[in-house]
């Protein structure tokens, strides 16, 4: 929630506040505290009054850097059988780059200040629909094989990275947005995002 405890990020931190040593083996929570440092920053320089702190979870759309989405799509053009993360059934929480920067705009506009976090309601969406939008928007003739999430974790498959939006923690699926989504949040479904996506060309989605 949006009240939960932040990280101890301080508002003067520095680019170096908070980095861990290389051979670090544990959490780094270096971009946590980096950006609990900023909220406390702007919230200082102007106060709470004139500050809208907005924390969005995973955000599609063009221009994303990390090609989450785009990975997805080329992946399901490409035909054959791709390998599904775990359960079908699991609920996921993207949300279109577009519902977040209308949201940012009209709180920009709005009286007062307040913390939201920003993403689609918990259980609307799940990683079964996301692939099969996937397939349906890019015609691709391939098939899901859903394997097993022990599975994946036995055999090394890197969570996030080498299949995109697949986490296993409890929470990361599980982000409470009620105030956001009652201050005026609209979020689009996901299977528009991803046909919209590939209406946009390739030159809006870094590598």
């Amino acid at each position: 929630m949006e009240t939960s405890e932040l990280l101890d990020g301080p508002a003067d931190a520095d680019i170096d506040y908070g980095r861990l040593p290389a051979d670090w083996d544990g959490p780094d929570w270096y971009y946590g505290r980096q950006k609990a440092g900023a909220e406390r920053a702007a919230l200082q320089a102007f106060g709470d009054e004139r500050v809208s702190i907005l924390r969005p979870g995973v955000i599609l759309g063009p221009g994303q850097y990390v090609g989450r989405l785009p990975w997805w799509l080329r992946r399901a053009k490409e035909g054959g059988s791709i390998l599904a993360p775990g359960d079908p059934a699991k609920e996921i929480q993207p949300i279109d780059v577009w519902d977040v920067a209308e949201f940012a705009f009209d709180q920009a506009l709005a009286d007062g200040g307040d913390a939201f976090n920003v993403t689609a309601p918990i259980g609307r969406e799940t990683m079964s629909g996301f692939l099969s939008a996937c397939l349906q928007a890019t015609g691709g003739s391939s098939e899901l094989v859903w394997a097993p999430e022990d599975l994946l974790i036995d055999h090394g498959v890197q969570q996030w990275t080498e299949l995109q939006l697949w986490r296993t923690h409890t929470g990361a699926w599980r982000i409470d947005s009620t105030r956001a989504h009652k201050a005026g949040l609209r979020c689009r479904p996901l299977a528009e995002t991803v046909v919209r996506r590939c209406r946009v060309p390739e030159r809006w989605t870094r590598r």
